[in-house]
């Protein structure tokens, strides 16, 4: 009997995965559903002795199976999307069934966890500093180096809870994890808290996930045995972008309203229920098994570039041709990823911006694609890589609508707790409008009647900018978290290269 394997990832579900398994059932075929490779523009995706089709639909199944199909796209591990990566933490995508066991144990799956605990956890801690691994959720954090912290706090309870609140646009390579490789999430947690001495783990999943929470508590259920004395349970947030902040985590995961905490102390010291906490994200906390096993934290290190160590699964989305996840080692180029692997704009024309590292992020400019995907390279360009969403937009894009979105999505969001983040960003977006009105919009100057009364006094557009600006800083070094603190990189880096668009 034929095996066909189709990926139900949630994007391949979206694209009719299901619909093309039950045809191809029908034909007499056994289906195997799998992870996703991360070939996203692809989907459906059917995979058949390794050779591939894709954009499948169930008329195309009889021309598949008689290998007539014009469909065929080779070897998937052949095709040059795939070849060029070099997979750690996905190494298993579109090669494993997401919740069986046996796939996970065939491909190294517990040797991680089972080299730790024959290790102390002083030594498990110096693998994983040793590594270079740093947080791969935004602030770039060396991993090992927050866990020697929590092992060494005082406290009769420690926690470790992992961050799987992706509410940045452009991410998905959490929800493909947990999706299509729950286990690993798993060990990786299971070797933190053998490593740190804690005894329980929370897993905080965006309540937009449906399909990886399903799947993360049945690889649970499964694995229980596997993991314990460490026990791990599974939270749905309420939809706040600002929970992907730590703190707030911790204070909804406390039943408590949302809301940023000031900092010290820090969740190390002082974190989930007031104990001793590791926050990791998903990706940081996948990586983990590679690096514990045998040369695995040498291997990671030797990857890289300066303090950037290991791979990054970067995912690439908006007007782009070919859109998903590609791990590959730090220091490739922009230019390389937008251009050669992502295939340049889905519509043909030419790239205006690419705004890296979510809605916070900066907006880079083509003549800035020879920048490395490096921690330290975009700090320097005023930048940030965050989670490694890379979002592309075409030249009819309007750059200073975009800047504006960035103001209303923090006034949006904002947990409220400081003044530069609450009303910074409404200010924000009233400035962009006059800016962009010439000062004469109607609600603006309802809004804002000093402002109004500064313009009759002969404020000027320039002077406009500059106040935009002087606001930008405020929130930028005022602000409690990033939320407020990364607004200002999108807003001045649309307003630095393209003022045309402020017109």
């Amino acid at each position: 009997m034929t095996v066909v394997r189709i990926s139900d990832d949630a994007l391949a579900l979206a694209c009719g995965a299901d619909e093309v398994a039950r045809a191809f059932e029908a034909a007499g075929c056994e289906v195997e559903r799998v992870s996703s490779w991360g070939m996203h523009w692809l989907e459906p995706l059917v995979e058949i002795d390794g050779q591939g089709w894709g954009l499948i639909e169930p008329g195309d199944v009889t021309s598949v199976l008689d290998s007539s199909s014009e469909k065929a796209i080779g070897k998937i591990e052949d095709h040059p999307f795939i070849a060029g990566q070099h997979r750690l933490t996905f190494a298993r995508a579109g090669k494993t069934r997401p919740l069986s066991l046996e796939d996970y144990a065939a491909s190294g799956g517990w040797a991680g966890l089972k080299r730790a605990r024959s290790m102390t956890p002083e030594a498990v801690v110096e693998d994983v500093i040793a590594s270079g691994l740093r947080g791969r959720g935004g602030a770039g954090f060396p991993a090992g180096i927050k866990w020697r912290t929590v092992l060494q706090a005082a406290g009769a309870r420690k926690y470790i809870v992992c961050n799987a609140d992706e509410g940045d646009s452009g991410t998905f390579a959490d929800r493909m994890l947990m999706e299509g490789d729950p286990f690993a999430l798993i060990e990786g947690m299971a070797i933190a808290a053998h490593a740190v001495g804690a005894q329980r783990g929370y897993i905080y999943v965006r309540s937009e996930y449906p399909h990886a929470i399903a799947k993360l508590n049945s690889a649970l259920a499964l694995c229980a045995d596997r993991i314990a004395p460490f026990a791990i349970e599974v939270r749905v947030g309420a939809g706040a972008y600002v929970c992907g902040e730590e703190t707030s985590l911790l204070n909804s995961l406390e039943g408590k309203r949302g809301e940023v905490r000031a900092k010290p102390p820090l969740p190390a010291i002082e974190g989930l229920f007031g104990c001793p906490t590791v926050v990791n994200n998903v990706l940081t906390l996948a990586a983990i098994p590679h690096i514990l096993t045998v040369g695995g934290a040498s291997l990671y290190s030797s990857l890289g570039i300066e303090r950037s160590k290991g791979t990054m699964p970067i995912q690439i989305a908006g007007n782009i041709k070919h859109g998903g996840l590609y791990e590959t080692a730090f220091g490739i180029t922009l230019g390389e990823l937008v251009n050669e692997i992502g295939g340049g704009t889905f519509t043909g024309r030419p790239v205006k911006a690419v705004q890296v590292g979510g809605p916070l992020g900066a907006y880079i400019h083509p003549d800035q694609f020879d920048l490395p995907f490096d921690y330290e390279a975009y700090a320097a360009a005023d930048g940030l890589i965050g989670h490694g969403g890379v979002v592309v937009f075409d030249d009819s894009a309007d750059m200073g609508a975009m800047a504006r979105f960035a103001m209303e999505f923090c006034a949006a969001e904002s947990c409220g707790k400081c003044t530069p983040c609450r009303i910074g960003s409404t200010r924000g977006v009233e400035l962009i409008d006059r800016i962009r009105d010439g000062g004469r919009r109607a609600d603006a100057v309802e809004a804002l009647p000093q402002m109004h009364n500064a313009s009759k006094q002969g404020r000027s557009r320039d002077d406009d900018v500059a106040l935009l600006e002087d606001l930008c800083e405020t929130m930028r070094d005022a602000s409690l978290c990033a939320l407020g603190g990364f607004t200002p990189y999108p807003v001045l880096s649309a307003l630095r290269h393209w003022p045309e668009d402020f017109e």
